[in-house]
């Protein structure tokens, strides 16, 4: 036997199945950002609003250059909340009630669709993948800020 035959008969443990191969990256990295806290959404979240600052880079790698320490995770939470609470009624508007889907990876093609560059201005698209998680985990991110 071989091909579907043998997947067929054997028992598939799906938590290692392969992506789809035409899914862009950011749904496997959404996937993974999905299984986090909210507080390291948020600092993930606020690492992504930093780095599209280009000066707030310019004066974090003079920081480190110096031997400075960089921003700490507390630091990264504020930034990322500061950065949600901004954004957040463009999310609002753009994608008022995200589509709850059975499949984790639709749930969340729907959503970052629907928060692309019309709706959420120029932002990255790190920010953007942060952004979404944020959102379809906006219960807890709110809680948090």
């Amino acid at each position: 036997m071989s091909g579907p035959e043998v997947r067929s008969a054997e028992r598939v443990d799906l938590r290692f199945e392969m992506p789809a191969v035409d899914d862009p990256p950011e749904t496997e990295v959404g996937v993974i950002l999905l299984g986090l806290d909210a507080d390291r959404l948020l600092a993930g979240l606020g690492m992504a609003a930093l780095a599209e600052d280009a000066g707030r880079i310019a004066v974090a790698v003079d920081r480190v250059r110096h031997g400075r320490p960089g921003p700490d995770t507390a630091a990264l939470v504020a930034a990322g909340a500061q950065f949600w609470l901004r954004m957040r009624p463009a999310l609002q508007r753009a994608c008022p009630s995200p589509s709850r889907s059975a499949s984790v990876r639709q749930a969340w093609n729907r959503a970052f669709g629907a928060l692309g560059h019309e709706a959420l201005g120029p932002v990255g698209t790190a920010a953007r993948v942060y952004l979404t998680a944020c959102w379809m985990r906006r219960s807890e991110v709110d809680a948090l800020v």
